[in-house]
Parts: C-alpha cells; structure tokens; sequence
C-alpha cells in the first residue's frame, strides 16, 4: 500500500511534499536499496513483463534462482465473513443476532460503486489495469526515492496489496494461536525476501484473475478499522448505506480509511480532519485521472465528512431486542459442543465467527413473545430475601424442537456489569450447565409420572389399589438392584403426603391426580427403585451437573441418584429442558428426542452445512405412554393440576411438583404438539417462595405459554389407554379361616393385596386363629385391595343337628360344649310347654343347627306341644 502524501493545499498542476535531509548511513543504505530492488526489478522483467532480458551478474542469477523457487500460486479461499441467527416470523426469516471476528459482508463487483473503484485505482494504482502485477515504473520510482530520501515505499500494486490482505487473512484463519501468530509475522515482515514472494504470487494472482476480480477481491478484504473489513460493511457502519449506493465524496473517505486506519477512521472524531485531507487527496487524483469532473471535485471538496456511525451489534445481549438473548447463547452454545463444527470448542467457536453461517432456529417467536410477557408480568428479576428465578421452556413433541425459551431475569456477558447489576445473569436457568445453565433445579412430585409408568410397564393398573398413606416403612422391604445389597437401605423411612388429605386406599390414578406421596411408597414396595431410575433415564432425565457429593453408592457423574425418596418427589438437580423433553415422550407415544435449537445451516455460498442433529428414540412402550398420559389428562381435570386447561379446550396433561418448603415449584406437560416446563423457585438457598407468590406465578405462566401454543399448533385427543392400563385385575381372596395370623397375612400380600388386623372377635375357629376375612374368602378383589384379617377367640360353637327328644338334645348340646340349659318352646310359637317336656320331640332351635352361638349363650328348642 503507497505512503500517503500530506499536502495543504490542491494544485492544478502537481503537488509539493515536504523532503527531510538525508544521512550518510541513511544514503548509503538507500543506495544499497537501490542495488537490491534493481536486482529484484529485473527478475520480474524477466519472468513476466519483457520476455527475453540477459542478466549476466551473479547476483542477479542468485535472485532468479530464489525467484523461481517461490510459489507463483496462491489460494484466495474464503474470507472470514460474520455468522448470522435468523427466526421465523410468518413465511420471512429474520436475523436476531450476529457474530463476527470480522465484519464483512462480500459484494460482487457491480454491486459496488464505481466511485469506490475509481478512487482506489487512482489514488493506489493508477496503472491497474496495464501491468500484470507489478508496476516496473512506479518500482523504479520507489527504488529512486528510497536512495535519495529517508521514505519508505514499495511501489505495492493493487494486486500486491491484495497478495497481502490474502497472507494476512489465511494467518488469522488458523486456530490457533501461536500457528496463527508466526504466519502473520511472515505475512508482513518488511524485508526483500517478503516482497519478492508478494511480487511473484500477484504475477500469479493476474495469470488466474481478471482485472475485475482481483479488484472486487481488494475491496472485499480491506480493513476499514476495529472490525470492519470490505467496503460494504464499511459503508453500513460509517455511512448508514451500501457500498452500491455510496456517493462520491463518501466513497472517497471510506477508501481514505484503508491507508491507515486507526489513523483514518471516522468514528473517531479527531481523525476526521486528517480523514478530510486523504479524502480530497484522493479526489484531485480522480480529476487528474479523469475519473470524475470538475464540477464533480469541485462540490466533493466542498461537503465535510459527515459520518453517520451505525454499529452492528453482536453477541446475544441484544438478541431479538433481549427477548431471544438466553435461547441465543443456548443455540452458540451447542455449536461449541457439537463435534461437527471441530474438534475442540475454542476452534468451533472461532470457525463459526468467521465462516459467514446462516443458522435458521427452531425458535417460535409467537410462541416466545407469549412466554416472555408471561414471564415478566409475573416474575420480577429480584426480589429482597431471595435468590428469585423463574423459567419457561416448550418444546415440540416428537421432534425435540425447541420453541420457546424465557427466564425471569435479561442476560448480559459481561461479569463487571453483573456485579452492579444483580437483576441480570449469564446463566440460562432452562439448560445443563455445559450450556450456560445452572446446576439444575429438583423437580419434586414432577418426578412421579416416571413411577407411574414403570407401574405401568410392569402390568399394573391405574385402578389398583395402593395405600396412599403417610406411615413408616422398613427400607429393607424394597428392591434396588443398584444398590449393593439389593434392597433401599437398612433403616426406617417416615414419610407424610405434602396434599391431597389423610390418604388412605386408593386408586393408584387417585394417587397420581392427588400427588400422594404414600400411593407411590406403595407403588415402589412392587417393583424395584433401580427400574424405576432406569426408565426415567431411558426418557433422557439426567443431572443438569455432575453430582458434587463423594457417596459410594452413586455415580459422581449426570445420572440420577435413584433413592427412595426420589419415587415420589425427585431428589435430584435437572433442567426444565430436560423435564419439557421427558414428558414429551408421555404426550407422543414414548418417543423422547433430544432438544434441537436449530432447523439448518447454510455457509456464505447458500450451501447446506452438516451439524448433529436431534436423535429420537422409542424410550417406552406406546401402551405405557397412553397409560401415563391419560393419568396427566386426569390431573387436569379431575386433579390438583386445574390451571392447566387449555383455554380452548384442546387435551391437556400435566403435573405439578413442589419441593420441601416450596423452595422449587414445578409444572411440567402439555398436548400432543407441544410439551412445557415452567420452573419458579430459589436459584440458590433453600427460601419459602409462597409469601413471594412464585407457586401461584408459575400457574399463571405455564398456562398462558400454553395457550399461546394451542392457538397455533393446536392437538389431538391422547391415545385411548388400552384395558391392561385401566382395568384392574381382581383375584379371589383365599379361605384362611383357622390358619394363623402371620401364615394368611403372607399369603393375601403374596397375591398383591394389602392387609389390616381387624382385632379379635367371636369365632368358633381355634382361638388366635383367623376366623374370617372382609371381603369374604372367594369373592373377587382388586389387585392391590385391602383385606381385613379377623382372628378369632374360640367362643362360638356350631350348633348341632336336632334329632330326638328335648333330653336327648340338651344332652348333646352340653356334650358339644355349650353351658347354658336350653329353653324348650312350642313349634308354634304359642301355648306352654307340657310338663313332660323332656320326652317332647324337638324340631327345631333358635339359632338354627349348624348356625353358631356364644358357648354361654341361649339356645331355644322347638318342641312339639300338640
């Protein structure tokens, strides 16, 4: 690139320059200058401009020798251009964010102003389009001025600088650093051996390009200062146009700036002097060119430079006017980890701020816009007294697409402006931590649709019955095949119902719709802990972070801690992503999908980019799911779960989730198209939230997302649960009269029914014995029933058969153990007994044979009296 010339004042004719007095050493070195780029000038005579030159010196023949051996061919490759996210908005899709190493935005040549191009030959390389790279008379000149002055030049064509801008992009595109550092040394070092190379390859830039494309490749590349590099994006940050549409006196200025731009640039206010003087330089070279008129110059010279700054934001602070910022940072995010963009994050990073992406979201703005509004209208970013946070995330059921994406509190990046400004965050609240997330949130009685579904799997039926009660249990009576030993634990676990009453028995859809804690001990003492965490594992539910404890008994890594306490109200730290993503796999026939913020990308050629992309897999059974889902649907509507109908009567489920002291609140589900997780609650601390609201907040919002969701994508009725689901099995209760208490209770809760000492009661079964059961032996009950268990006190007696006189009869009576003397009675009922009663023939007694009585008590026989 020439020096630039300072002049005072325009001339017609010429110009004058100021000439500093050279030294000795200063001579001498531009003398010996001389001898270097004389030998350098006819090499390139030689090679490229007249055909047949003898050089005879040896010096010369060295240089031929280093000429020849440099590469003549260079790769333009692709310049670094900024990436864009873009969101659909109708049939349009809209740009929200832009990130950029450079800010550059390529122009093909008649895109561009003719000024510019103007005014860059003539002010850089007025014989542009005569020579073939190197321009012999302006390097004679350098060689000249560099011997007999103490400047600098040279002689740098068009085409050289761009041989330059070239080296200097490919250095910067390497990742990494120290690599990219050594390149960019070499790609500017000031010595003969870097312009002879610089020399060769523009010889081979205008072998392979016309004059055009080398002179669109120029403006495409130039450094404009700070990050604008190429004249479009130049033009939109200085001047607020395009560079198709830049006047004269505009086109100038920009092309000033390229000379030195720190120096030069108008966005810097005490630049714009030393800019106005380049700029009307450049001017006189176009009229002395006769690239403009007179009159032309004459108004240029005229106008000041009158810049209208017009910055390109970039990052996602700003993104969708901060509405998008959080669901931004996700999407940048899973570009660093997604191993198709390189093999590190800090070199997919910096491939996608420079690779001119276009990356069309899956983000719903409608659905966004209802989110947000919810969200702010009912959350505030703080609150005295505690760490208050709220989220809202929807994703699309059998996709995985992520469509909607909010939290209480804006975003920033910067930790200085968070640290004065409690009221934002860099953490996105919805996502694992690996994706700007927090350590994720426990999800409470959300957690027991996962039980309810390995109950499911496991051939149980909604309308079973399970005892709902808060009660002591002894862990050691229930399976964990994680654990070492097999069972939950060793001691005894207390427990109570946080809702819903007393408990009792019930069905285990009672259960689920009332969130009844004891239903699903009940529940979990049938199966095994360890499926249960299995399943919910299968539905994509893991930690939101590594687990901080050293316990022995659990993975330090993302899976779920599987205990007891986690069957009813999960224990362990998740993300609403997370949760939003599992139960759509129960509204989708138990296909889960991982999230997916992005529908595709395109490089700066419009050409499709590959990226990892959403996987679904079938997690559970279809049966399992249907089953689930109509329990959700029941929550709704018969449940504690009201809040979340749909305000146009589209089918919905759902469940709710509080933890101890209402520090998380939760309610997680949807429809058939769209599944949302709202969260409200303590980002850090353990905080009552009811005298803060947030329970009652998160009802409202969950609500208006999905009503907002319903209106757009609507949804169908749930699969119809099959019979296996909602019939209950019944299974005949066993005779157990006269076994012992412990040998039937074994035997009734070894077909799956519960059981209740009913106490002792008159029995003729032998004493302790159980004399009877409620329901009776042989009548058909539920699975999961409970059967009353009587035992008996041996104090009745079966009276016998009457046959014989009165004597006979009492006589039998005392020998089966009865201690009173019957009453005799006439079989009419009427009349007195004759005195010879004992010979009377009886024909009856009351209670009847075979009926039974106290041993002491009255028993009356029927005599014949006539």
């Amino acid at each position: 690139m020439t020096a630039s010339r300072p002049t005072s004042q325009r001339a017609k004719k010429g110009r004058s320059r100021t000439v500093r007095s050279r030294t000795f050493s200063g001579a001498l070195g531009g003398v010996l200058g001389v001898v270097a780029m004389s030998a350098i000038a006819g090499v390139l005579v030689t090679a490229s401009v007249v055909p047949v030159v003898a050089l005879t010196s040896r010096a010369a023949d060295s240089t031929i020798d280093i000429f020849n051996n440099m590469p003549e061919y260079l790769a333009i490759g692709e310049l670094a251009q900024p990436s864009t996210l873009y969101a659909k908005s109708g049939e349009d899709w809209v740009p929200y964010a832009t990130f950029y190493d450079q800010d550059r935005v390529e122009k093909s040549y008649d895109e561009i102003s003719p000024f510019v191009k103007d005014a860059v030959v003539a002010v850089e390389d007025p014989r542009f389009f005569d020579h073939g790279g190197v321009d012999l008379i302006a390097m004679t000149r350098s060689l000249v001025r560099n011997a007999t002055t103490n400047t600098l030049s040279g002689a740098s064509t068009i085409t050289m600088q761009y041989v330059k801008n070239v080296l200097v992009q490919q250095a910067e595109a390497i990742p990494d650093e120290e690599e990219s550092k050594e390149a960019y040394k070499n790609a500017t070092r000031t010595d003969a051996d870097r312009k002879l190379k610089e020399m060769k390859l523009a010889i081979g830039i205008e072998k392979e390009y016309g004059k055009d494309q080398i002179l669109q490749g120029y403006l495409n590349i130039a450094l404009f200062g700070r990050k604008i590099y190429g004249i479009e994006s130049a033009a939109r940050y200085y001047y607020n146009t395009t560079s198709a549409d830049l006047t004269l006196e505009q086109a100038a200025s920009l092309v000033a700036i390229v000379n030195n731009p720190s120096q030069l640039q108008i966005d810097i206010e005490e630049n714009i002097p030393a800019n106005k003087a380049r700029r009307d330089r450049i001017l006189g070279d176009m009229l002395d060119h006769q690239k403009i008129t007179q009159d032309q110059y004459d108004a240029a010279i005229a106008t000041e430079v009158l810049p209208q700054i017009t910055p390109k934001e970039t990052g996602c602070t700003t993104a969708g006017d901060g509405v998008l910022s959080f669901f931004c940072d996700y999407v940048t995010r899973v570009i660093k980890n997604d191993p198709s963009f390189g093999n590190s994050a800090e070199e997919r990073w910096f491939k996608f701020k420079r690779g001119g992406l276009k990356i069309y979201t899956t983000i719903d703005l409608d659905l966004q816009a209802a989110a947000h509004q919810a969200m702010v209208e009912n959350v505030a970013a703080t609150l005295p007294g505690i760490d208050v946070g709220a989220t809202a995330v929807s994703v699309e059921v059998g996709t995985g697409r992520v469509l909607a994406m909010t939290q209480n509190r804006p975003f920033a990046e910067n930790d200085e402006f968070i640290a004065a400004n409690p009221g934002y965050t860099a953490i996105n609240y919805n996502t694992d931590i690996e994706y700007g997330g927090s350590s994720g949130f426990q999800v409470g009685s959300t957690y027991k649709a996962f039980t309810l579904a390995e109950w499911i799997r496991t051939g149980h039926s909604l309308n079973e019955i399970v005892n709902t009660s808060g009660r002591t249990v002894d862990m050691k009576t229930f399976k964990d095949r994680c654990k070492a030993d097999g069972v939950a634990g060793f001691e005894m676990f207390t427990f109570k119902n946080a809702s819903g009453g007393d408990g009792g028995n019930r069905t285990a859809l009672s259960a689920m719709a009332n969130s009844l804690n004891g239903g699903f001990i009940s529940m979990a003492q049938k199966m095994d802990v360890c499926d249960i965490t299995e399943l919910a594992e299968k539905m994509g539910v893991h930690r939101a972070a590594d687990r901080p404890i050293d316990n022995p008994d659990y993975d330090k890594g993302r899976h779920l801690t599987g205990n007891l306490s986690s069957v009813f109200g999960g224990t362990d730290e998740i993300a609403p992503i997370t949760m939003a993503l599992a139960y759509s796999g129960f509204l989708g026939n138990g296909t889960v999908c991982t999230a997916m913020p992005i529908d595709r990308i395109t490089n700066a050629a419009d050409e499709e980019q590959t990226f990892t992309k959403s996987t679904c897999t079938q997690a559970i059974e279809p049966r399992v799911a249907a089953g689930v889902a109509y329990a959700l649907k029941y929550d709704v509507t018969n449940g504690i779960a009201p809040h979340a109908r749909s305000a146009i009567g589209i089918p919905h489920g759902a469940k709710t989730g509080t933890t101890d002291f209402t520090v998380d609140n939760w309610t997680v589900g949807g429809s058939t198209k769209v599944s949302t997780a709202v969260w409200t609650g303590n980002v850090t601390g353990k905080v009552d939230t009811n005298p803060y609201n947030l329970p009652n907040a998160g009802k409202v919002i969950w609500p208006a997302v999905m009503n907002a969701a319903d209106l757009k994508y609507g949804g169908d009725d749930f699969p119809t649960a099959d019979s296996t689901v909602l019939v209950a099995k019944t299974t005949p209760v066993p005779g157990t009269a006269g076994k012992s208490f412990e040998e039937s209770k074994a035997l009734l809760e070894s077909l799956g029914f519960t059981t209740t000492d009913g106490g002792i009661e008159d029995s003729n079964q032998p004493n302790g014995t159980v004399s009877r059961t409620d329901p009776a032996a042989g009548a058909a009950a539920v699975a999961g029933s409970n059967i009353v268990i009587y035992r008996s006190n041996a104090s009745m007696l079966t009276v016998p058969e009457v046959s014989g006189s009165y004597s006979d009869i009492v006589q039998a009576l005392r020998n089966a153990g009865f201690t009173t003397t019957p009453k005799a009675s006439c079989e009419s009922g009427s009349g007195s007994v004759p005195k010879d009663e004992n010979k009377r023939k009886v024909v009856g007694s009351s209670p009847a044979a075979g009926e039974m009585s106290k041993k002491d008590g009255q028993i009356t026989l029927l005599v014949e009296c006539s």
